[in-house]
């Protein structure tokens, strides 16, 4: 059941929640424990006609919802897909249960889960910095130490993957899928896992990755493929192939948003699959929704929330009628 719009538009122009003037969704039944298919083909439902709201909570690991909290402040919503991360910093590292614990409460409450993993370079230590940890540059002979068995970079990879299965495990248990982001914007050259064209750079990555999580039993991972609107393009020469690939999705920073061009280029190297912003600064409009339909989901990039969007535009996302939130998401 959809639940009802506030009437908070008066005379055409948005007004400012109060508090009070609207009461928080209520709980939604908890989701049964679901197959990965029921997700894929729900976005693929969707396509055309709905979006699902999403909301991205980085680090602090010990506060794995205080941006989706933020959305709920503003629009008295949660939304219907929440994001987390697998981190990177030693603390955050620490507290990647609170993170997965975090993915079944929302799975519980009627929402989509999304994580992502900002891995360091094998080339530094297990747990590293942002900078010079994940944004680091790698030579062309260390990424290809990194995709060949028995070396040492590959042996430090594998470790490094094996650490993450019993988190994703204890999700697979639990029947929530995921959609899983690994290697996201794989056209850009600020990752070391990046910004190398061709089958044997950034997709064979990507591929091995999959191959080592499906031999692990993880079969409700929901592989999500992710570049960034960078105007060069090509971006169809970082992709792994359909059969590694569920859900094909664009990152906008270059620009608030995807152009026509990024739309039509995301649906192509889809050829059909479900396609979605991954990361956006600015809450879409209704221009946006109406004028490019098929995207299945958005996710608003934590501290942008507030940072880049006033508290009517966010009031006027979440409450478009296109945008599916917490409670509002049926399979």
């Amino acid at each position: 059941m959809r639940l009802p719009r506030p009437a908070w538009a008066v005379g055409g122009a948005l007004v400012l929640l109060t508090a009070g003037m609207i009461q928080a969704a209520p709980d939604a039944d908890a989701f049964a424990a679901t197959p990965k298919s029921t997700v894929i083909n729900y976005l693929r439902s969707i396509t055309g006609t709905s979006i699902v709201s999403g909301q991205h909570n980085k680090e602090p690991a010990s506060n794995p919802s205080q941006y989706t909290q933020q959305v709920h402040d503003i629009t008295g919503q949660y939304p219907g897909l929440w994001g987390g991360d697998m981190m990177f910093r030693s603390a955050d590292v620490a507290n990647r249960q609170t993170v997965i614990n975090q993915a079944k409460t929302e799975w519980a409450n009627g929402s989509l889960v999304a994580l992502t993993w900002h891995a360091c370079s094998p080339t530094v230590g297990a747990t590293c910095e942002f900078d010079g940890g994940v944004k680091t540059s790698i030579s062309d002979a260390q990424f290809q130490q990194i995709v060949t068995g028995g070396t040492a970079l590959n042996t430090t990879w594998r470790s490094r993957m094996a650490a993450v299965v019993p988190y994703l495990k204890q999700l697979k248990d639990a029947g929530v899928p995921v959609l899983w982001r690994p290697f996201h914007e794989m056209n850009e050259s600020w990752n070391w896992w990046g910004h190398r064209p061709g089958p044997n750079g950034s997709a064979k990555l990507y591929q091995q990755m999959r191959d080592y999580f499906s031999a692990q039993g993880l079969d409700n991972l929901i592989w999500v493929w992710n570049v960034q609107d960078n105007p060069a393009g090509g971006w169809q020469n970082y992709y792994p192939g359909s059969n590694y690939v569920d859900v094909v999705t664009l990152d906008a920073w270059y620009k608030n948003y995807p152009s026509s061009a990024d739309y039509q280029q995301i649906q192509t190297i889809a050829a059909g699959k479900p396609i979605a912003i991954a990361e956006m600064g600015k809450v879409p409009t209704s221009a946006l929704l109406t004028s490019q339909p098929r995207w299945t989901y958005f996710m608003i990039w934590s501290e942008q929330l507030r940072g880049s969007n006033t508290n009517a535009e966010i009031q006027a996302a979440y409450f478009h009628p296109r945008v599916l939130n917490q409670g509002e998401v049926r399979f």
